[in-house]
């Protein structure tokens, strides 16, 4: 079902791209339309509600976890709260108690013991009073349910599994009566899954998003907005991030651009090349690194330019060439992607398929979803080409999403061989069996005249 569904969103996207005059990276006519705030709202909260109904009793199976507890308070909330919760929410208000119990059939009861419920997504069990009449109502319910296994968010090696912090575990182990609290233990796995998993309805509009960052990425990269001999890269870099702004779109991280140029001293040791607080002139190689947020889901994207000097009508061929050895090392990354194998074992055979043919690549791919450096399996690290312990051997499933990051080194002719670095990233989801670019992926040189 979901591999017809994703060819059903490609097929759409690639409709709505021509139409755009936007495919593999050309400039677009128009951006896809992006939502005003409020009616985010109601896709948002039919996402939220999609996976919490159909995905959260799975994942708390698999997690063999009975109940799972996910507490806040204001101002230090649990970055992964957002992810369970209606719009508008902007905070716990005071002190916000959720309880997740799987009952017998196999579904979740959902609730909060709070002062206050959180829409019609978690209706409150406690009446109010002091706050300690709350952490005695939470240790009720739990009596009440007598689950065997509770689920908490305190985790050594997974960022977005430690949400817990010290002082509210702290009192929760002083309400929970001794019985209880040997049940506890780490939602670590839960958390990773639900970060990492994306839903169907999510898979529908994901496409839409990555669209959104590639279409202001193919603007930027043109005479729009460069003039050579006059733009900075700087000047980029903050353009892109107006015009996210304009657009209402949030970026998770300040745009970057930087530049290779002919006459660059570098070397195929080097880790990075291009440099950025440079003007743009005629010749000059561009690469920019750009994340948005839009309806809870975040992209990562890396692409590249080049500025025609006088006289030239394309960029030069081995410039071309080495665009098509990056794209060469994407497939090979990509058909490395096999449900079960960890992100250690999908490294390894990557950097062994380059090396046999020839490709000087670097791969430091993660996973996407409701943060742009996700949860998942890491596949490589830019400071680290060898296993990254715990989160590298983190095993591949279907239905996640990734940057498909990384880079490769070739010599350009027309540059007297010197060595240029070809920097790309583009946000995919692997479906079981296939990954599939969410919006295409970059094939032809951005070309600024």
């Amino acid at each position: 079902m979901l591999r017809k569904m994703l060819l059903l969103v490609c097929c759409l996207f690639s409709v709505s791209a021509a139409a755009n005059s936007f495919t593999q990276g050309k400039m677009i006519t128009a951006l896809p339309d992006v939502l005003p705030f409020k009616d985010r709202v109601a896709p948002i909260n039919d996402m939220v509600k999609d996976r919490l109904d159909n995905l959260l009793p799975t994942l708390m199976a698999e997690a063999d976890l009975d109940m799972w507890l996910v507490i806040n308070r204001e101002y230090g909330e649990d970055r992964l709260f957002y992810t369970l919760v209606p719009q508008p929410t902007f905070a716990a208000r005071r002190t916000t108690l959720l309880v997740f119990y799987r009952k017998d059939d196999g579904s979740v009861e959902r609730f909060s013991v709070s002062r206050y419920p959180i829409g019609d997504f978690y209706p409150t069990v406690w009446q109010g009073g002091t706050a300690e009449e709350q952490w005695q109502r939470l240790a009720q319910v739990i009596e009440e349910r007598d689950p065997t296994r509770i689920g908490i968010n305190v985790s050594q090696n997974w960022a977005l599994a430690d949400g817990l912090s010290v002082g509210l575990h702290q009192k929760l182990l002083e309400y929970l009566p001794q019985k209880y609290q040997q049940r506890l233990t780490s939602a670590e796995n839960l958390v990773v899954r639900w970060m990492e998993t994306r839903s169907e309805k999510e898979l529908q509009v994901y496409p839409h998003i990555v669209a959104l960052a590639r279409g202001v990425i193919a603007e930027a990269f043109s005479n729009k907005v460069i003039t050579p001999g006059a733009t900075t890269t700087d000047d980029v870099a903050w353009f892109i991030r107006q015009r996210f702004e304009d657009l209402q779109l949030r970026p998770w991280f300040q745009p970057y651009v930087n530049i290779q140029r002919q006459g660059d001293d570098t070397s195929e040791d080097d880790v990075f090349m291009g440099k950025d607080k440079r003007t743009i002139l005629r010749g000059d190689v561009l690469h920019t690194d750009v994340g948005i947020c839009y309806l809870n889901l975040c992209t990562d994207t890396q692409e590249m330019g080049y500025v025609l000097k006088l006289g030239e009508t394309d960029a030069p061929p081995g410039l071309k060439q080495a665009l098509a050895k990056g794209n060469r090392w994407q497939d090979i990354l990509t058909e490395q992607f096999t449900t079960g194998d960890s992100g250690n074992t999908i490294l390894a055979n990557t950097i062994k398929q380059s090396e046999s043919e020839g490709i000087l690549s670097s791969t430091y791919t993660h996973p996407l979803g409701f943060v742009g450096h996700a949860s998942g399996p890491t596949i490589g690290m830019w400071d680290n080409q060898g296993p990254t312990p715990v989160q590298g051997d983190w095993l591949l499933y279907p239905n996640t999403a990734y940057a498909i990051e990384g880079n490769i080194k070739a010599q350009v002719p027309e540059w007297n061989d010197q060595w240029v670095q070809i920097k790309l990233e583009q946000s995919a989801v692997f479906d079981g069996e296939s990954v599939w670019y969410l919006a295409g992926r970059q094939t032809q040189w951005h070309v600024i005249h």
